[in-house]
């Protein structure tokens, strides 16, 4: 009985893993289902009734329907704190090495504006969603600054968020 209970316990706790991993694979899935129902739709119209057409319709719109919430649940907009528990589990890709900079490390906090040198292209993080950085406005990027994560608005060159130790 104990051997059940772990192992259930065991399953619960993997399967929303395992769900969450499989999400681009889902939405790749509802795409071919998608496009089948609407050949099946083409050849309704082309070759059955009323009736074939008004179902084939309707498992067009399901499928579309499925197709925007697995979107939806894959692009989801990330908190800001959703990526420590992730760079608990993945050090690998918060492990970047020395990290220096052409100026001195500076402790910027939000609401400061900053010289654009230190919010260059070179600086920016291309990939947030890797780190499981929020989603940024328009005219802001993440930057890498040291070990710390700075979100800038660039078009004004002002601190919006900082998250320091941020990289090991």
């Amino acid at each position: 009985m104990r051997k059940l209970i772990i192992a259930a316990l065991i399953g619960a706790t993997a399967f929303p893993v395992a769900a969450s991993a499989q999400s681009q694979g889902e939405v790749r899935r509802d795409r071919q289902d998608l496009r089948q129902e609407q050949r099946e739709l083409n050849r309704a119209y082309r070759h059955g009734d009323r009736r074939d057409i008004r179902e084939q319709r309707r498992d067009v719109r399901e499928a579309r329907q499925e197709l925007r919430e697995d979107v939806r649940d894959r692009n989801r907009a990330w908190g800001r704190n959703d990526w420590r528990g992730y760079r608990d589990h993945n050090r690998a890709i918060y492990a970047r090495g020395n990290w220096n900079a052409p100026f001195r490390y500076t402790a910027f906090r939000p609401g400061i504006r900053i010289a654009p040198s230190y919010f260059g292209s070179r600086y920016y993080i291309a990939d947030p969603w890797r780190y499981r950085l929020p989603n940024v406005g328009r005219n802001q990027r993440w930057v890498r600054h040291y070990n710390d994560v700075i979100l800038v608005d660039t078009r004004r060159g002002v601190v919006v968020d900082v998250i320091r130790n941020f990289y090991w």
